[in-house]
């Protein structure tokens, strides 16, 4: 077995020890966490950004958009962009996840541990802004192939031709034609995301009266996955305006012709803000709500499996 590879599965034995070895071990959790959710939803997004796309035709809610598309399209097309949203959702995770770790210990480190604790929220925010904005650079590429791919089921056959195929079209460009959404969207979703997934979990190991070293497993996943919840429907609900703009600017021809900024606000002025806010919003609430559980808790396991011990912020006034 390769070395670096030997040194991911090694046990974290100093708890108080976070190097590069521990947040490559976040990444990788990270990355398998948001490959899986991402992935295993990919026909509800396909439902979702269906309705985002064209309300008129597909204006009978998420279970009304599902037998729409099986009855005109098969199966199979629920399944549309699968590829590029597994490996862009890998990416993703991988610098999502394990930046947020990196960004949140070393605020810790040079604030220190009682200036921290006091400070948990604002650490969240800033941790998961800068991790998100990193990660974005990676997965704008790979979403602008799956929605073109969505939104036009001729457009390619996976996601080597689409992306070839924008890259004939449309160039470089093409791949961050929605950066500035996607930008809009993935960092308040994240910052919501953590803050609040942070806040609900304190909230639920309070209702426990024990802190997450004195629970046990399953009482930690359990933690996990109700926090994951709160968070993904709060974030959901923040972040919805921009991923339905994301969604219409990946659409061709939308929003006409010139820069960008020129296009997102035709499209915003056509649409209306009621639609942006509400559009597609169930379907992704639902969406997000199960996917945002299920990434910490398969975040949380995996770290777990890797023997790495996973940072919780402490309360120094907790010692004695």
């Amino acid at each position: 077995m390769p070395p670096a590879f030997t040194s991911l599965l090694a046990p974290s034995f100093d708890n108080s020890k976070y190097d590069l070895t521990y947040y490559l071990k976040g990444g990788l959790a990270g990355g398998i966490c948001c490959s899986i959710t991402h992935g295993a939803l990919t026909p509800v997004d396909v439902v979702k950004t269906r309705i985002q796309l064209d309300s008129v035709k597909y204006n009978k809610g998420l279970i009304g958009g599902f037998k729409h598309i099986i009855g005109e399209e098969g199966a199979g097309a629920l399944l549309t962009g699968l590829g590029a949203t597994c490996g862009g959702y890998f990416i993703q995770g991988f610098f999502k996840f394990g930046g947020v770790e990196f960004f949140k210990i070393n605020i810790v480190n040079a604030i220190g541990e009682e200036k921290a604790w006091e400070m948990k929220t604002p650490i969240y925010l800033a941790s998961a802004a800068g991790a998100e904005f990193i990660a974005d650079i990676f997965l704008c590429p790979l979403e602008a192939v799956r929605i073109r791919a969505v939104s036009d089921p001729t457009y390619c056959t996976g996601l080597a031709d689409g992306a070839a195929k924008m890259m004939a079209q449309d160039g470089v460009g093409g791949f961050y034609a929605g950066f500035a959404p996607i930008l809009f969207k993935q960092v308040p979703y994240t910052m919501a995301k953590f803050a609040v997934q942070g806040a609900a979990a304190d909230r639920l190991y309070g209702v426990l009266g024990m802190t997450p070293a004195e629970c046990s497993g399953g009482q930690n996943l359990s933690v996990s996955l109700g926090s994951g919840v709160i968070a993904g429907v709060a974030a959901a609900i923040i972040s919805h305006p921009a991923d339905t703009l994301l969604s219409m600017v990946n659409k061709k021809g939308a929003g006409g012709d010139g820069p960008i900024a020129t296009r997102l606000m035709n499209i915003a002025g056509e649409v209306g803000m009621v639609k942006l806010c509400t559009n597609g919003l169930m379907p992704r609430c639902i969406m997000i709500g199960t996917l945002t559980a299920g990434q910490f808790g398969i975040f949380d396991t995996v770290m777990g499996a890797l023997g790495a011990s996973k940072f919780h912020f402490h309360d120094p006034n907790a010692k004695a």
